[in-house]
């Protein structure tokens, strides 16, 4: 297994030794999930940690008609899970799916604690991470109330470059809140501007 791009992700928030990444990579599980395939489902306890290095993820629920939202989107190089489960230990409220075969890193919430206990410089990393994350949850819902399908469009667009060519429409419109017919009509109207 390669843990470059992952030892590349920590490095631009701490730096770390030799021993440090090799305690680190020691931790870590590899694992694949093929397209269609669960990493996470409602009443499940997220136990990992989840950075994907190949491949994509979808973090969804769905309403009682059925149909999904879609929270986020996990790309090469982005960590994913359910934050609230993993750290309270509760069952889980969302679905984590691949949308193609995915390889990720995981590490467990045992191994995480070892891990800021042996390495203290890890706690400041996955801070950073879960504030982030905050941030970016705090964005997306300000974005779904105030700005218009065109423009969350637009913001799609800027946050994951080149998914869109790898994903299906019905999967963008999920995330954008708009029926995949109406992104078809806005994709248009912006291929005409």
């Amino acid at each position: 297994m390669n843990f470059e791009l992952i030892l590349k992700n920590i490095s631009r928030f701490i730096n770390l030794d030799k021993i440090e990444v090799d305690f680190f990579i020691s931790l870590l599980q590899s694992k694949t999930f093929k397209k269609k395939e669960f990493v996470l489902q409602p009443g499940e306890v997220c136990k990992y940690e989840i950075f994907v290095t190949k491949g994509c993820l979808k973090n969804y629920t769905l309403d009682n008609k059925g149909f999904e939202h879609i929270g986020m989107f996990a790309v090469e190089d982005w960590w994913t899970g359910d934050m609230h489960s993993f750290i309270t230990q509760t069952p889980a409220t969302c679905f984590i799916a691949a949308l193609e075969d995915t390889e990720v890193l995981l590490i467990s919430k045992q191994n995480l604690e070892t891990l800021y206990e042996s390495v203290p410089k890890f706690e400041r990393f996955f801070r950073i991470l879960f504030q982030n994350s905050l941030v970016t949850q705090v964005q997306r819902v300000n974005q779904s109330i105030a700005y218009t399908a065109e423009e969350r469009y637009l913001n799609f667009i800027k946050k994951y470059p080149k998914l869109e060519q790898r994903i299906p429409q019905k999967q963008i419109a999920a995330y954008l809140g708009i029926t995949p017919e109406f992104l078809s009509v806005l994709r248009k109207n912006l291929a005409k501007k």
